[in-house]
């Protein structure tokens, strides 16, 4: 069995379909899906998708995107919307340099809030990092000073010092189709230095699908290409690191049940 620990299924790219795409993924093996929240004020939309799907589990954050539109979102507000049984980490939060959506310090400031939620829940952060490094990891040090939390680097794509420096601080790297792109050379590089318990796949479904389906909408059932890829860059056997990385998910998101 394989786990989707990153997908977007409350788009609108799966809405008229989405029944469909749950069941592709089941009968491609992936057993469990996390559908992640990238705005607070549209929860609502997901948590009802969590809960009509028993084997999907979802999240409660704000995307850096939408950082400053949503500071008015408390560090209370995000534990109290977590006790939900079907929210199972914190986020998506985090910094993005490269597009700069949001402001700088907006980014900071709602990835420190979150980082206190999942401080105070033991839910995992899903941490997006794009051209952040270096922020990224002072950050993430000098929070985990203050006391540790869980937390994830979603869709790594970022070099191998922040690689280094998560997993260092009890944190895991989750790997999605951009792991099998032909120029993803030095990511794949990367991957080799990850401790296997600490790696995890996704889709960020419906972006970034893996080879051969690069290009096209992507979707939790396409999560086994990037797992096969991963294996072959490890030397595993895609059985292998389909029960790693399966096992890894069911620890960090130590709330999701065994469906």
């Amino acid at each position: 069995m394989l786990i989707d620990t990153h997908c977007h299924l409350d788009f609108p790219d799966f809405e008229a379909e989405r029944d469909a795409i749950v069941a592709r993924a089941h009968a491609a093996g992936v057993g469990q899906m996390v559908t992640i929240s990238t705005r607070v004020k549209k929860f609502p939309q997901i948590l009802a998708i969590a809960e009509k799907y028993p084997t999907v589990f979802c999240s409660v954050g704000t995307h850096p995107h939408n950082a400053d539109e949503e500071l008015d979102v408390t560090v209370e507000e995000l534990v109290r919307l977590s006790e939900h049984p079907r929210v199972v980490a914190i986020g998506e939060a985090g910094l993005d340099y490269f597009y700069d959506n949001a402001p700088r310090e907006a980014q900071v400031e709602g990835l420190r809030n979150h980082i206190a939620a999942a401080r105070l829940t033991g839910l995992p952060l899903v941490i997006h990092s794009r051209a952040a490094d270096e922020d990224m990891a002072a950050i993430l040090t000098e929070e985990t000073g203050k006391g540790a939390f869980p937390f994830l680097l979603h869709c790594f794509s970022s070099g191998a010092e922040l690689a280094r420096i998560g997993v260092e601080l009890g944190g895991y790297v989750s790997f999605s189709g951009i792991l099998t792109f032909p120029k993803s050379v030095e990511l794949r590089e990367i991957a080799k230095t990850v401790p296997t318990e600490r790696m995890l796949v996704e889709t960020d479904a419906p972006y970034l699908a893996p080879k051969p389906f690069r290009g096209k909408r992507n979707e939790p059932a396409y999560v086994a290409h990037t797992a096969a890829v991963l294996a072959e860059t490890l030397g595993l056997t895609e059985a292998e690191i389909a029960a790693i990385t399966t096992e890894n998910a069911f620890r960090i998101f130590s709330k999701m049940p065994r469906v």
